[in-house]
């Protein structure tokens, strides 16, 4: 199991989604989890761009879809 950093936040884990889907634009997880995801980020940037910047309520979104699996399956759907 992964340490927790200095912000709780467990790299390890982080490093995973941001490997899988790090290309993801943030234009497409606005999409999925609504406007105000990664808020005061450009729609441009990518996922790994932004993930150790994102407020606890837009990681605890990405964590929680990724480790159900269900990330990547919301990232095609809304990226069509």
């Amino acid at each position: 199991m992964s340490k927790a950093g200095l912000d709780n936040r467990h790299r390890n884990h982080d490093g995973e989604i941001s490997h899988k889907h790090g290309n993801t634009m943030i234009r497409t997880l606005r999409k999925i989890y609504g406007q105000s995801f990664a808020a005061g980020h450009a729609e441009t940037k990518t996922l790994s761009e932004v993930l150790l910047q994102l407020n606890e309520t837009s990681l605890s979104q990405l964590r929680r879809d990724h480790e159900t699996r269900h990330l990547e399956h919301k990232i095609a759907k809304a990226s069509k």
